[in-house]
């Protein structure tokens, strides 16, 4: 009877030691929310720079920044950033684009990637 008392016992509080270990876990995780949230927002940014650099400025060409660090970026007041690349292949009737893009924030790293394909007129 004894043992058995032992056992359940020491079977709970095993049971409940990995479920409090478990929670610590969730409870750092989410604890860094607002890092998290400035990354996701950068990625966005960056996101949203590239293809302006694609469509507008650079006259639909990764060549001239295909890395993203020889042109003017966006700062970010937040202590926020990120890196944005473009590669492009192109074939005698289509251009295949994609572009990604980093935000970090602390510790914390969100991506965007976009990739598309279009027709490419002949000159």
């Amino acid at each position: 009877m004894l043992i058995t008392v032992l056992v359940l016992s020491g079977t709970l509080l095993g049971a409940t030691a990995i479920a409090g270990l478990l929670m610590l876990y969730q409870i750092r995780q989410t604890s860094d929310v607002i890092n998290s949230t400035k990354a996701i927002f950068a990625a966005d940014a960056g996101m949203e720079w590239r293809l302006y650099k694609f469509f507008k400025a650079d006259g639909q060409t990764c060549k001239d920044c295909p890395n993203g660090a020889a042109c003017p970026q966006p700062a970010f007041s937040n202590s926020a950033s990120f890196q944005s690349t473009c590669s492009e292949q192109l074939s005698s009737t289509t251009q295949s684009v994609t572009l990604r893009s980093n935000g970090n924030a602390f510790k914390n790293n969100r991506a965007f990637e976009l990739s598309f394909t279009r027709q490419v007129s002949a000159p």
